[in-house]
C-alpha cells in the first residue's frame, strides 16, 4: 500500500487525476471504475482540464460506476448518473455508451446485480478503481458488518451513511433506505486501487482502515489485503 499526504484538497485531486490519467494513456481502452462524492469532484475537474488542453483522450475508455440510490431515476438530480454526467461525462469525449452506472429502478434488482456483475467481467475486469470512503469505513455502499465475499448487491443504507449523504438532499427523510453497490469482492478484482480522502472528519477512520485489523466493522481495512492500493488524504479543513 502506497500512503501519500497531500497539501490541500486541490493537490490531492492532482495527484489522483494523474493516476488515473497515467492508466488511459497507457491504456487508451481502460475500464476505470468511477466513484461519487464530493471528495471526487476535484479529481474530474482536474481530468476535464487536462482533456480540453488536448493531454488525455477518453474516446476509447469504459467506466463502471460503483453504486447507485434504489428507486432514484438516472435523470434526477440526486442520482449518481446524473452526478457522472454533470461532473464528467458532458464535459470530456467519452461514448456515453462506455459508460455504466448500476440502474436504481431496475424492475427485479437482483437481475440487475447479476447484469453489473457479468458487464464488469464481459469488459475484462476494472484496470482502475477510484474510491472514496466514508466515516463508518463504507466503500462504494458497502456498510460495516457485511461479508467481504460479496459481489454486485442491494443494501440498506445505515443512519450515519444517509446522514451524511443528507447535504445532498432537502432532508434527512428524502435520502434513499437502499442503493446497489459493486461489493467488496468486485472492488477487490481491480487491478488497481485509487482511495481518496479529504477533511478532518476522515482522518480517524483512514487509521483504523490502514493499521488497524482487517474486519468487516472497517470495509475498507481489507484494502490492506490488495496488492496495488494507493492512498491518497488531506486532513486539512
Amino acid at each position: 500500500m502506497k500512503y501519500i499526504e497531500a497539501k490541500n484538497y486541490n493537490d490531492l485531486s492532482r495527484k489522483a487525476a494523474n493516476i488515473l490519467s497515467a492508466q488511459v494513456i497507457l491504456k487508451p481502452d481502460a475500464v476505470l471504475g468511477l466513484a461519487t462524492g464530493s471528495t471526487p469532484i476535484g479529481t474530474y475537474k482536474q481530468l476535464i482540464e487536462w482533456y480540453e488542453k488536448g493531454d488525455i483522450d477518453f474516446s476509447g475508455v469504459r467506466t463502471v460506476n460503483l453504486d447507485e440510490y434504489v428507486g432514484v431515476t438516472p435523470d434526477d438530480p440526486h442520482s449518481y448518473r446524473y452526478f457522472m454526467n454533470t461532473n464528467l461525462f458532458d464535459h470530456v469525449n467519452i461514448k456515453k455508451s462506455n459508460t455504466n452506472v448500476p440502474s436504481g429502478t431496475a424492475v427485479d434488482m437482483e437481475k440487475e446485480c447479476e447484469r453489473y456483475n457479468n458487464l464488469i467481467s464481459e469488459l475484462g475486469g476494472i484496470d482502475l478503481q477510484l474510491l472514496g470512503i466514508g466515516h463508518n469505513g463504507h466503500i462504494g455502499f458497502n456498510e460495516p458488518g457485511q461479508a467481504f465475499e460479496k459481489m454486485t448487491h442491494i443494501v440498506e443504507l445505515g443512519e450515519s451513511t444517509r446522514e451524511a449523504n443528507k447535504r445532498f438532499f432537502d432532508s434527512y427523510d428524502a435520502v434513499p433506505h437502499y442503493a446497489i453497490t459493486m461489493g467488496i469482492k468486485a472492488i477487490m478484482q481491480a487491478r488497481k486501487l485509487v482511495l481518496i480522502a479529504n477533511g478532518s472528519d476522515k482522518e480517524e477512520i483512514i487509521k483504523k482502515a490502514i493499521y488497524g485489523p482487517v474486519t468487516p466493522e472497517v470495509p475498507a481495512s481489507i484494502l490492506q489485503l490488495h496488492p496495488d492500493v494507493t492512498v491518497i488524504c488531506c486532513f486539512k479543513d
